[in-house]
């Protein structure tokens, strides 16, 4: 890959302004390569109970999982990919696929997801399946507390069942925010997701920190 999918579907004013350790996170991973996080998540959930039901069945397809838990160790992988959508699946978008290893105390679980470039932007594929998506418009502030992070926010989600994509009306279109800054003084990399919904409010969130190197890839995750 020699962009990565943020590079293909950013403005190049926005990723000038990124965080110089941002931008390594955000760029191309070299050929044989992999993307390695190692950190803790300070919370990761929902503790309003009612909605485990609907996350226990995300939690088939490793998009969310039905928990409140504090201090979960993780890690990431970050690999390229090629993820393929259209008609038959004949059309192959340049991608990064994470794998997200949440340490519970029931244990580990992994969340999945792929990154594309596609004709109208940035997209998020969630799930080993792919079945949600969510169309993202990326900002990097210039000024303020936020400087150099990168903020992901949905304009779109859709699903995909019997070969067809459904968009959701943005009357009922969860919205997903995710912030990823580099904090120089801990010399670690912080992320927050964030999952709302119109009327319910917060859905699911994590929030946490990690420390993240590029190393030749032995596996596959």
């Amino acid at each position: 890959m020699t962009r990565s999918p943020y590079e293909l579907s950013t403005p190049s004013d926005v990723l000038a302004r990124l965080h110089p350790r941002l931008s390594a996170y955000f760029g191309a991973i070299p050929p044989g390569h992999v993307g390695c996080g190692e950190g803790v998540f300070d919370v990761v959930g929902t503790p309003r109970r009612w909605l485990w039901p609907l996350l226990a069945w995300f939690a088939r397809d490793s998009v969310m999982f039905p928990v409140w838990e504090r201090d979960v160790p993780f890690t990431v992988e970050n690999r390229p990919a090629h993820v393929r959508r259209g008609r038959a699946g004949r059309e192959a978008h340049p991608a990064v696929r994470a794998h997200r290893t949440f340490r519970f105390r029931s244990g580990s679980r992994t969340m999945v997801d792929a990154i594309t470039a596609e004709p109208d932007g940035l997209v998020d594929h969630l799930g080993r399946h792919g079945r949600v998506s969510a169309r993202l418009r990326a900002e990097v502030d210039a000024h303020g507390p936020d400087a150099g992070a990168l903020r992901l926010v949905s304009t779109r989600v859709t699903f995909r069942a019997l070969g067809r994509e459904v968009r959701l009306p943005a009357a009922l279109s969860p919205r997903v925010t995710l912030t990823e800054r580099f904090d120089d003084e801990a010399d670690l990399q912080r992320v927050s997701l964030v999952l709302s919904a119109p009327v319910l409010g917060t859905l699911y969130r994590y929030e946490g920190a990690f420390r993240y190197e590029i190393a030749p890839d032995t596996g596959r995750g």
